[in-house]
């Protein structure tokens, strides 16, 4: 390890090592399996790059995206180091220039795409060759439950029967405790070392917004409060990014668009333009921003809600890389929710979605919803997701905690009758029920067990579905309400609300009267 470091600092220049790099490089030295979970900007990729020049044989690294491997190939490159990549695009030379470096012993590297990874030609090409360890770069695709699922990463689970003995690394930005487990058993990986870094960034404030209509003023707010800056805003649609950057453009913001349907050339000059700062402003899908090596990214804007928590803060996370403040900022309307809700159980391909995938992607979408909708720290409810303990009373780098929501005058009342429709309803009490009752709805679920007699039945008909479910959430969040399955169910904290007459703290958004008034 001694000698890696003194290469690294040789090669790239770097005196001291991140956090849990070294036991990620000892992990490859020592040709054991890993996990790595660094959030972005932690220096991942050096984790099997330093090791890969310092050791003999080759290390190949799968890679989902063509332009972020050319990005580190290029970068490698510069550093004196032979690396090369191997996909579908490539010239008749430069097929020949690559197996020439592989013949010869200089290449180190081999960046390759999932799916040329899964062609049996391509195996057995590497199977010819000294290939020391693999790198599995983006491994929560790999995931049943991971946020990206893509059948070729999916795939990958024959690395370990072709390549007996031969160490297999998986790292990623965002895993959650079941996406570590569910990847470790896709990939067969044995005895991993599996190292998971703070998922917490912060110096990125967060806020969720309600969008309005037309929400390009509130754009335009966040904008300016970056004048000049370095920023990405995320669209929902290809539509929706080439209407916003006409619109910015002609309002003389240095913006480019980048979506999946543009030509492979126009998305490499956009992304070549951001990179080179020859733009402020990329207006884009997801398709952009895996592996963007710009570390002064100021904020972060989503246009709509993503369809997962893990999605966010792997999005969110390439703003302030370089350790300084960044602002991540959500406009969210509940009617994203009702259209992401759409597309997943009615795919465009008109195919019938896996059931059990489905049902693991609607939960992602709940959590990502009620994310939206809750009154408790944004960072902290981050970190708790992805099962780490956050100890901070106060981040002051939330719109919750910088004082974006004010006390409910009317939270005791509020919470009393919610908890009420909870009890009588019993053993019936999903969530739907317990939603319809108290807004009054003659839904046949609650006509069955004459549920629309009850004195709850409408108490809160004034108030829209979407308050309703934030009282909802904020009395699981304060342990007030407890979920179990399907059901919601009083508790302790419950009946003393309601029979002991203690209160609990329930916030509404600023500037709003009280509801009860």
């Amino acid at each position: 390890m001694d000698e890696l470091r003194a290469l690294i600092a040789n090669i790239w220049g770097y005196r001291q090592l991140r956090p849990l790099q070294p036991e990620a490089m000892q992990a490859v030295l020592d040709g054991r399996d890993s996990l790595v979970v660094l959030p972005t900007g932690s220096g991942k990729s050096l984790c099997y790059q330093a090791p890969a020049v310092y050791l003999d044989g080759i290390t190949v690294v799968i890679s989902p995206l063509i332009a972020l491997m050319k990005d580190q190939v290029d970068s490698l490159r510069e550093y004196g180091i032979t690396a090369l990549t191997y996909h579908s695009h490539m010239t008749e030379a430069e097929w020949h220039q690559a197996r020439a470096w592989i013949r010869s012993g200089q290449a180190r590297l081999i960046y390759v795409s999932p799916e040329r990874m899964t062609s049996e030609s391509f195996q057995r090409y590497l199977q010819s060759l000294p290939v020391r360890c693999f790198a599995v770069d983006e491994a929560h695709c790999i995931s049943h439950w991971g946020h990206d699922f893509r059948t070729d990463y999916r795939n990958l689970t024959q690395l370990r029967t072709l390549f007996p003995g031969v160490s297999i690394h998986a790292l990623t930005a965002t895993a959650t405790r079941r996406v570590r487990e569910d990847i470790i058993n896709q990939l067969n990986l044995h005895d991993p070392v599996v190292l998971v870094g703070e998922f917490d960034r912060p110096n990125l404030t967060y806020r969720v917004i309600p969008r309005q209509r037309p929400f390009l003023p509130q754009v335009r707010e966040v904008l300016e409060r970056h004048r000049g800056e370095a920023g990405i805003i995320y669209c929902p649609r290809r539509n929706d990014v080439d209407e916003l950057t006409g619109k910015l453009q002609r309002l003389g913001y240095r913006a480019i668009g980048y979506h999946a349907g543009m030509m492979a050339q126009e998305r490499r000059t956009a992304q070549e333009q951001f990179i080179n700062k020859e733009c402020d402003i990329v207006v884009a899908t997801i398709a952009f921003g895996m592996g963007i090596n710009r570390s002064d990214i100021r904020f972060v804007l989503h246009t709509s809600m993503p369809r997962s928590i893990e999605a966010y803060q792997q999005e969110t996370g390439r703003a302030g890389r370089d350790g300084l403040e960044a602002e991540c900022v959500l406009l969210n309307h509940p009617q994203d929710y009702v259209r992401l809700k759409s597309m997943l159980e009615s795919p465009r391909d008109g195919r019938t979605p896996n059931s059990q995938y489905l049902a693991e992607q609607l939960r992602q979408l709940a959590d990502m919803s009620r994310y939206c909708r809750s009154t408790r720290c944004r960072h902290r409810m981050l970190v708790e997701y992805f099962g780490q303990a956050y100890d901070r009373a106060n981040c002051y780098a939330c719109d919750i905690c910088l004082g974006g929501c004010e006390p409910d005058p009317e939270a005791k009342l509020t919470s009393q009758k919610v908890l009420s429709a909870v009890a009588r309803l019993k053993e019936h009490a999903s969530w739907a029920n317990v939603l319809d009752l108290l807004r009054g709805q003659a839904t046949e679920a609650l006509l069955a067990h004459n549920y629309h007699e009850l004195p709850t039945f409408g108490i809160l008909s004034d108030q829209p579905p979407s308050r309703i479910e934030d009282w909802l959430h904020q009395l699981i969040a304060r342990g007030a309400l407890s979920k179990e399955g399907e059901l919601l169910k009083l508790n302790e904290n419950s009946r003393k609300i309601l029979y002991a007459d203690e209160s609990v703290g329930l916030l509404r958004p600023p500037g709003k009267k009280p509801l009860h008034s």
